[in-house]
């Protein structure tokens, strides 16, 4: 990339889908000029060769002026790559279930499938038989700084189970936390040198916010090649070079990633991250009530034992079934999914920070709908008062950007890029505190298409048309106070339209369905089918 050349590939490999784009130099400017994906099982050079043949036919000028005219030009092109692998096993070994909670939380944070360890009233024997598991890659063991009275007895016990395992597994990577980690502490464990697996020392998960332990257990799991990681590396520079708050929410087949992203004076980002196993599509461990959350946003009358029966085969052919009722039923699981990954990264929302100014879908698990359907998934779990714009990571170019090493140039890049990354879905306005009644108040959307006023219903989900790159101002007029980030009677903004226009949501925050199942299904698929033309569903 230092070279400047006229054109590079972008790669996303998941688990699942591999993502392949072509990036040209147009103009003195980089710009998306071409995107495609396919099962994972798909060779890169494959998709690339196809992205070039397309361009070459579509537009051979500019396949000229990109050097693409040639097929040798497409084997020669500089690449950025990610990858996504299905998340590892490790253990979690705690003296005391008071120690291994957050121990536990942060290593799923991290994108591992945690297996939970606690001595306390333990059998030696189930301990030793978790920590021979070929399936775990690695341990974290921690203790309090300074150990509490209750663990205090079992550290020396602790201590020797590590050491035992070191001997046993000499590949196991072992991460000791806390007061393990304590250099010269009186319960440092003595790992025998010269093995190949690796020793690290971290702080205690309740350091700080945490991120410190999340960061460390996040790079020995991916890498630094990991798609989660360069995910959040992207969307921090994206929030640099927009000014503005973002979320994103990215559902894959093996793992669920959430990011935070704001600007901060004098440039650069503040990222917070999490990549949660259980939020992937179909979670490994799915079970009854992973099958409840998805009937539960489920809009087509399907029993049971045919949702699940179908789920099965989703998780075996994630690209078949991808139209019609099985399009319906990967967005119900791609909530359920979202939903999943909100409650394992609370943590999160817990610092109060303003609600962001731009939400971002990302994820193959989006790929079967419109993006005015997906905009209503994003509306229906991510339940914050406010006014944001919505976005979709369309080409899923995000993930490779964040593999540019340099923090300049890959700002740069994402300059260029910056209107073609997202495709806008619309923006929602998302008023809390409602009052019941058949108004709460006016809304009036002034562009240069004309002027739309509407009364605001609770419960009521307006649709106002607002096309991608219009702008328009939107005033509302409540009798009552609202909570729209402050709390107010009246308000004026200007918004930007999209594939979804402009979304007046007036339900409930959090939003609340009906317990019958017919009833819930019926007002659902009545607020979809608003938004995914040609829905028989």
């Amino acid at each position: 990339m230092s070279t400047e050349p006229r054109a590079f590939a972008a790669v996303d490999r998941g688990t699942a889908t591999v993502a392949v784009s072509l990036v040209g130099r147009v103009a003195g400017h980089w710009r998306l000029v071409g995107t495609t994906a396919a099962p994972a099982s798909v060779g890169t050079d494959a998709l690339l060769e196809r992205l070039r043949r397309r361009l070459a036919e579509a537009d051979p000028d500019l396949a000229r002026e990109l050097s693409l005219h040639d097929p040798r030009g497409a084997d020669a092109l500089p690449r950025v790559a990610c990858e996504t692998t299905p998340p590892p096993e490790i253990a979690v070994v705690a003296a005391t279930d008071r120690q291994q909670v957050p121990l536990a939380a942060a290593a799923a944070a991290a994108g591992w499938r945690v297996h939970r360890v606690v001595l306390d009233a333990a059998e030696i024997l189930a301990v030793a038989t978790t920590l021979a598991n070929p399936r775990i890659t690695a341990v974290l063991a921690g203790a309090g700084e300074p150990p509490g009275g209750d663990e205090r007895p079992l550290l020396r016990e602790l201590t020797s189970i590590l050491v035992a395992a070191a001997e046993r597994r000499p590949d196991l990577a072992i991460v000791l936390a806390g007061g393990l980690a304590s250099p010269g502490g009186r319960y440092e464990v003595a790992i025998p040198p010269g093995r190949p697996g690796a020793t690290l020392l971290g702080p205690s998960p309740t350091h700080g916010d945490g991120s410190a332990l999340r960061d460390l257990l996040a790079t020995l799991r991916g890498g630094e090649a990991d798609g989660h990681r360069s995910l959040g590396v992207a969307v921090g520079t994206l929030a640099d070079v927009l000014g503005r708050r973002l979320e994103l929410v990215e559902i894959g087949q093996s793992a669920g990633t959430r990011v935070h992203a704001a600007p901060v004076a004098g440039g650069g980002a503040t990222v917070t991250s999490a990549t949660v196993a259980d939020a992937a599509l179909l979670p490994r461990a799915f079970g009854d009530a992973h099958l409840d959350a998805i009937t539960a946003w489920l809009t087509v009358p399907l029993d049971r034992l045919r949702v699940r029966d179908r789920l099965r085969e989703l998780a075996v052919t994630p690209w078949g079934d991808a139209a019609g009722d099985g399009a319906l039923l990967r967005l119900a699981a791609a909530r359920a999914a979202v939903r999943r990954l909100l409650d394992a990264t609370a943590w999160m929302d817990r610092a109060r920070a303003p609600a962001p100014d731009v939400a971002i879908a990302a994820g193959g698990a989006w790929s079967v709908a419109p993006g005015p359907a997906v905009a209503l998934a994003l509306a229906d779990v991510l339940r914050r008062p406010g006014i944001r714009a919505l976005g979709h990571d369309h080409a899923r170019l995000l993930a490779p950007l964040g593999m540019i090493e340099d923090e300049e140039e890959r700002r740069r890049v994402v300059a260029d890029l910056r209107d073609e990354l997202l495709v806008p879905l619309g923006t929602v306005v998302m008023p809390a505190g409602l009052r019941s009644g058949k108004s709460v108040g006016r809304l009036a959307v002034r562009g240069s298409v004309g002027e739309t006023e509407l009364d605001l219903v609770p419960g009521g989900l307006e649709l106002v048309d607002l096309p991608p790159g219009e702008r328009a101002v939107v005033e509302l007029r409540f009798k009552d106070p609202v909570v729209l980030g402050p709390k107010a009677r009246h308000f004026a903004m200007e918004v930007t339209g999209g594939l979804g226009g402009l979304l007046v949501d007036l339900r409930d925050v959090p939003l609340r369905l009906p317990d019958r199942l017919e009833r819930r299904r019926d007002l659902l698929t009545a607020w979809q089918a608003a938004l995914w033309a040609g829905l028989d569903a």
